[in-house]
């Protein structure tokens, strides 16, 4: 298929949320739904307004990163504008932690995932990795349409967020005896956010390849890049 349109990936911050391989299941899909595919390292490139205007599509992964002034001005006026903004997991909602221009253009910020009981963890990444479940509130929306409530065992995200979100789907946290929140939390798990003449897009599910392969996890999220795009 010939491109017609102009995708841009950002990726990098923490290796392990494994940006390349991420972002790698998705460029086949970009490319055969008509966009010519770039990659950037670094954010210093939403700085570049002639590219940036340029750009239908920002697919962003990068992780506990920073982002200087004049990077997040460069993102927030092309979103403004028209560029769509989509991402999964700390790629987009736990990058920039130091910026609120950034915080309020996506809508949500990682916040915690819960662990397992103390006496189960060793130590590894995993300890963080529990069952739960993903809900569907917009099941008309059509990022979400179609998807029953679906079940994963990874990273479980609980976001602070705010009511301007357009949330499509929710997880709850459950409130263990060894946790300091007493009762249970629903936060987000799927989100889209009207910014100017540009939409915004999030998943929270997707700590690593394996989990971005769960059909419904997929969906969701291809659904999402087309629906943010220009």
């Amino acid at each position: 298929m010939n491109a017609t349109k102009r995708a841009l990936i950002v990726r990098g911050g923490w290796e392990g949320h494994q940006p390349v391989a991420a972002t790698a299941l998705f460029i086949p899909f970009l490319e055969n739904s008509g966009y010519q595919v770039e990659i950037a390292d670094k954010p210093a490139v939403y700085a570049d307004a002639a590219l940036m205007s340029s750009i239908d599509l920002v697919v962003q992964c990068m992780t506990m990163s920073t982002i200087e002034k004049p990077e997040v001005r460069g993102l927030r006026e092309a979103v403004a504008a028209g560029t769509g903004l989509a991402g999964w997991h700390g790629g987009i909602a736990d990058s920039y932690r130091d910026s609120a221009d950034y915080l309020q253009l996506i809508g949500g910020q990682f916040a915690c995932h819960p662990g397992r009981h103390p006496d189960e963890r060793t130590g590894a990444p995993d300890d963080n990795f529990i069952p739960y479940r993903v809900d569907i509130t917009a099941p008309d929306h059509p990022i979400t349409a179609g998807i029953e409530p679906f079940d994963l065992f990874t990273e479980q995200y609980w976001v602070l967020s705010d009511a301007y979100d357009e949330v499509l789907a929710t997880t709850t946290l459950a409130a263990q005896p060894w946790n300091e929140w007493s009762r249970p939390v629903t936060s987000p798990a799927v989100w889209t956010r009207q910014w100017g003449a540009g939409r915004v897009f999030v998943a929270t599910p997707g700590h690593a390849p394996d989990v971005l392969e769960v059909p419904q996890v997929r969906t969701i999220i291809e659904r999402g890049l087309l629906w943010a795009s220009r």
